[in-house]
């Protein structure tokens, strides 16, 4: 699992498909953001509610998610966009997201699902003295099914 920094290291080594651009707007961006779960037919989903926003932070200038039109459509055939970044509501729209990912993209994984990349930060938002606890999750969700 790569965040922020190690999704863009997944990338460049191939280990996850895509690419991390600059952001739109050429800015740092340091904030809460809402991102939903695309699906939970992987480790790292399983356990979350596909209908809910979590709250998870972000603090990146090269966040915008981005690959070609084949890949595009291999990653969605495949399921592996594991997250979008969406409203509080959990509406995917071009107004909720921060950096200009492609489709709001937030995370993906490899195709056999057994790698997986994502800009948020949800050990940010992972104890109840961070004033957020939507990341613990994530971590909650990976644990559920290795301990089982």
């Amino acid at each position: 699992m790569g965040v922020c920094n190690g999704f863009q290291i997944l990338t460049e080594a191939h280990l996850v498909p895509g690419a991390l651009l600059h952001n739109t707007e050429r800015r740092f961006i340091c904030k809460n953001v809402f991102i939903k779960p695309e699906n939970n037919n992987t480790l790292i989903t399983s356990g979350l509610d596909t209908k809910k926003a979590y709250q998870i932070p972000i603090a990146h200038g090269e966040g915008n998610y981005f690959c070609d039109e084949k890949t595009l459509k291999e990653i969605t055939d495949n399921g592996q966009i594991l997250f979008r970044y969406c409203d509080a509501n959990g509406n995917v729209t071009p107004e909720s997201n921060p950096n200009g990912s492609l489709q709001n993209i937030a995370g993906v994984c490899n195709a056999r699902k057994n790698v997986f990349g994502m800009m948020p930060h949800p050990e940010r938002a992972a104890d109840p003295n961070l004033s957020n606890t939507d990341g613990r999750a994530i971590f909650e969700s990976i644990l559920s099914l290795v301990l089982k």
